[in-house]
């Protein structure tokens, strides 16, 4: 099936590894050409260079006020052309009500919430019809997750914004859409396991509640995110999609 990717231009934030690394590698490898950011230079020079000609590296934080602007230019720049983006944020600090502190908050805020929404605003105001802003999140857009306190307050408010942006947007034939990863093996679900007593058993016990019985791939998160951009999902906007196996069990 082609997607219809081939020479259309993406940023992707916060790709230098994980589930943003894998959406990029995909988005590559079906003919598109991306942006890729990281707080890293080196980082994001590696990560653009092991996607080839067709990726450019720009450091850049989330929470800097100067990078939205910054990357669609250097999209425009570099390829021609600017057609999405996919808002991929750090985890923020683990933690349960009372181990978080205001300063956690703050941050994550700065970061996971606004830094999001920045970028967004950015990219409603520079794409043309058929043009799509993507967020990953998390399934506590749906159901909380134990010790992750912080990531359940600020992702399901990330979702009301995106399907209020979506209602906005539409009718400019700009889409906006939500993915909801769960148990994906990467770097940061590893180091969630690793907290507990037993990761091993940790990880045994989260497979036995997914109805798959096993992690997904980073590469299974990508191609998902690579289709939702795509303009083969061209009538798919403002829906929020789980990438978890059947983990949520909700319609």
């Amino acid at each position: 099936m082609d997607l219809g990717l081939k020479d259309r231009v993406y940023i992707v934030t916060g790709a230098t590894r994980g589930l943003g690394h894998a959406a990029a590698r995909q988005l590559v490898a079906d003919g598109a050409k991306v942006v890729i950011t990281g707080r890293d230079e080196k980082r994001v020079a590696e990560a653009a260079a092991e996607l080839g000609p067709d990726a450019v590296g720009v450091a850049a934080d989330n929470s800097d006020t100067s990078a939205p602007e910054r990357l669609i230019a250097a999209a425009r720049e570099r390829f021609g052309r600017f057609d999405g983006i996919l808002i991929s944020v750090g985890g923020p600090p683990p933690g349960f009500v009372a181990d978080n502190t205001d300063e956690q908050w703050r941050d994550a805020f700065e970061t996971v919430f606004l830094g999001a929404v920045r970028f967004a605003r950015a990219a409603a105001a520079a794409l043309e019809p058929g043009g799509v802003i993507g967020f990953v999140l998390s399934g506590s857009v749906y159901e909380p997750i134990p010790a992750l306190t912080i990531s359940n307050g600020l992702r399901p408010g990330l979702a009301g914004f995106a399907k209020s942006l979506a209602d906005e947007l539409g009718p400019r034939g700009i889409r906006v859409l939500g993915l909801l990863p769960a148990r994906i093996d990467t770097d940061r679900v590893r180091e969630l396991d690793g907290m507990s007593a037993d990761p091993e058993a940790t990880r045994a016990a989260n497979e036995s509640r997914i109805p798959l019985r096993r992690y997904g791939k980073p590469e299974e998160f990508g191609k998902t995110a690579a289709f939702l951009l795509s303009p083969a999902a061209s009538y798919l906007t403002g829906i929020m999609v789980p990438v978890d196996g059947g983990m949520r069990h909700g319609f």
